[in-house]
């Protein structure tokens, strides 16, 4: 019996084009500014130290050493690059923020896994959120959908310092974190890697394919949407 149902976001909640097309670009677009004017705020300072230490490590330099403007150009290429670095993720959701609060953004929520969380909801079933986003970002776009505020549904948040999503380690932290056998928890996700560890962990999975075909022997079960998944 499913107890727990872990959902991936990008491609499996939410579509691709939201992350990549809008989300992004609207943090591309002002996070040299955003930096520069708020580099003396805690958390922002914490995420710029983070950078360094991450920096220093590649270019075998001191920390103290590197400037913020080559911090801000480093978090350009992490961003250009797609990169899952926890910094960036961090200074992203900061951004995001403002930009939910200022009416510029809205979430985007599939109305098949819209209607299938508050099911699950209120079936008893507990949900959690794992996404390389950062658990700021998470919450933001889950409290800001065309549905309005579903934050309430879930019981709890995960990001990538939890570690990485293609790492087993990082499903078995999950399930010491919610203190559920792994039979009992599912993980969906668009990403066979990411299933790969999950399943690697003794969890359960299905992959989400909401473009293109449903293989007739998958390395996962598929689902074409949540209403598939029952």
């Amino acid at each position: 019996m499913i107890r727990a149902i872990v959902t991936d976001i990008e491609g499996t909640t939410t579509a691709l084009s939201f992350v990549k097309d809008k989300l992004f670009p609207y943090a591309r677009a002002r996070i040299a500014d955003f930096v520069r004017k708020r580099s003396d705020d805690p958390e922002v300072t914490r995420a710029l130290d983070q950078a360094r230490v991450l920096m220093a490590g590649e270019r075998s330099v001191p920390a103290q050493d590197i400037s913020l403007e080559a911090v801000i150009g480093q978090l350009e290429g992490w961003i250009d690059e797609d990169r899952k670095v926890t910094p960036l993720k961090q200074l992203q959701g900061l951004i995001w923020e403002q930009g939910y609060r200022d009416g510029e953004l809205h979430g985007h929520l599939y109305p098949d896994a819209e209607a299938a969380l508050r099911r699950w909801h209120g079936q008893g079933i507990r949900l959690y959120l794992y996404s390389s986003g950062s658990i700021h970002a998470q919450k933001l776009l889950f409290a800001h959908t065309a549905a309005g505020d579903l934050t309430p549904l879930f019981s709890g948040y995960f990001d990538t310092t939890t570690g990485p999503k293609q790492e087993p380690e990082s499903y078995r932290h999950i399930l010491s974190a919610i203190g559920l056998p792994a039979e009992e928890v599912l993980f969906l996700s668009d990403i066979v890697a990411e299933l790969d560890a999950a399943r690697e962990a003794g969890v359960q999975t299905r992959q989400l394919v909401r473009d293109g075909e449903l293989e007739q022997a998958p390395a996962h079960r598929q689902a074409r949407d949540f209403s598939d998944l029952g």
